[in-house]
């Protein structure tokens, strides 16, 4: 059973997104077609796919920042949050991630207690949250973007490659923390993502996108050499296939 935390009441609908036959134009350029997934409650989704297959489109149509045709149909009354790619800011500008936290607070009449309780659930510290968000490191900006997302308890946190500006050791942590929010607290998280090891150790269904969805599944069942080729184009090797953290997963498409 999830625990009750900053995150709220899980409640159990089967489904907490439907999409059906979703399709995006913009600028009269078709960029997504075909689109079809279900996600039931508390299951992670890892999006993939090559550069300029609409990734990050379709994560802002399923946020409705765009418009679409086909049928999308989120939970009654589910909460979402946002976890942006990156977010460009001056190395001079003086303001800080608690500032921000403040402001959103401020926004959804949220008590003080609501930002103690985000800051101590992504660990971070006082020293972060003072420091101008333009000198923050990679990972340290994501974390704190994180810690904003869950302003407001979401039930659903989509990520839109969150450990793109991150080195190798802040990626496993930025991982982590997803996985633990998912694991303890019964978040659904959304994550667009390039590093297909933590597709396999992570995620519970996996949407293959190159212009439509060329797969949807499992990441055992979906990810064959035959879709990864489609996919990318070009062989892959040594992924590692951690669903038992045990064996190497070796796919020469």
């Amino acid at each position: 059973m999830p625990k009750e935390n900053i995150l709220g009441k899980i409640y159990y609908m089967k489904n907490v997104l439907e999409v059906n036959n979703l399709a995006v134009t913009l600028d009269g350029r078709e960029i997504l077609k075909d689109i079809s997934f279900a996600l039931e409650r508390g299951e992670s989704l890892a999006i993939i796919g090559p550069n300029g297959s609409g990734k990050t489109v379709l994560l802002k149509t399923l946020l409705g920042f765009l418009p679409y045709s086909g049928e999308m149909r989120w939970a009654t009354g589910v909460r979402l949050g946002y976890v942006p790619q990156k977010i460009e800011a001056d190395r001079h500008l003086p303001i800080n991630f608690r500032n921000l936290l403040l402001a959103k607070a401020g926004v959804m009449n949220l008590k003080k207690s609501a930002i103690d309780e985000v800051i101590k659930e992504i660990h971070l510290t006082q020293e972060i949250l003072k420091t101008p968000v333009g000198v923050l490191s990679g990972g340290q900006f994501q974390k704190c973007l994180i810690a904003f997302a869950l302003l407001g308890k979401p039930e659903v946190v989509l990520f839109d490659e969150p450990t793109a500006s991150v080195d190798e050791v802040g990626e496993e942590q930025i991982y982590e923390l997803i996985h633990r929010l998912e694991d303890d607290y019964g978040i659904t998280p959304i994550v667009v993502s390039h590093d297909l090891s933590f597709v396999y150790r992570y995620a519970a269904k996996v949407l293959c996108l190159n212009r439509q969805g060329l797969c949807f599944g499992t990441p055992q069942e979906a990810l064959t050499p035959k879709i990864l080729h489609e996919l990318y184009g070009r062989p892959f090797a040594h992924y590692y296939h951690q669903h038992d953290h045990e064996k190497t997963h070796q796919i020469d498409a």
